[in-house]
């Protein structure tokens, strides 16, 4: 007997709609969640980028929420939506990883001071004392090899994945 065929019914079952998007929503959070951690927890400073990246979680967070409690065809109409959102997630993910690698360069404006102008030279020396720009080029961790930017790029390709066939079985059984 095949053995993959169990695995097959396991794989059939969490792909269907509601059980997709229970697990697009857990993941998201976690990565999310993972993401605030390494901030306030363990005090690693988020750069222009970082912030950026995490705004199609906090986008899809909600759609997910609401495809848990809609009907089939809007649930799967809103995990489809859900999946273009991570695809975007895994380009922002993509590129930050690629500018601290150096494939090419990041954004101009990464890497700045927050806060207001000094007034006089005295409040600019002070500010430059407390101020440590974070730098989109520079990966402030990295496991394996890769950054916190490329862990993001492959998680959001999952979560799009997940949730592109959760969508494309809804849709294609209403």
């Amino acid at each position: 007997m095949d053995q993959a065929l169990p695995a097959r019914g396991l794989v059939t079952r969490l792909t269907a709609p509601r059980p997709a998007a229970l697990l697009v929503l857990v993941g998201a959070a976690a990565t999310v969640g993972g993401a605030l951690i390494f901030q306030h927890g363990l005090g690693y400073v988020p750069c222009k980028l970082c912030l950026t990246e995490r705004q199609p979680y906090y986008l899809a967070l909600p759609l997910l929420a609401a495809a848990l409690l809609l009907p089939r065809r809007l649930a799967g109409g809103l995990l489809g939506l859900v999946a273009l959102i991570f695809l975007v997630g895994t380009g922002l993910g993509a590129y930050h990883a690629g500018a601290e690698w150096g494939f090419w360069p990041g954004p101009s404006d990464c890497g700045g001071g927050t806060g207001p102008a000094p007034a006089g030279v005295d409040d600019f020396l002070k500010s430059l004392e407390a101020t440590r720009p974070v730098d989109c080029t520079a990966a402030s961790w990295r496991f394996l090899g890769i950054s916190l930017a490329g862990y993001n790029a492959l998680i959001a390709l999952g979560l799009a994945a997940l949730a592109g066939t959760g969508a494309w079985r809804a849709l294609r059984r209403a």
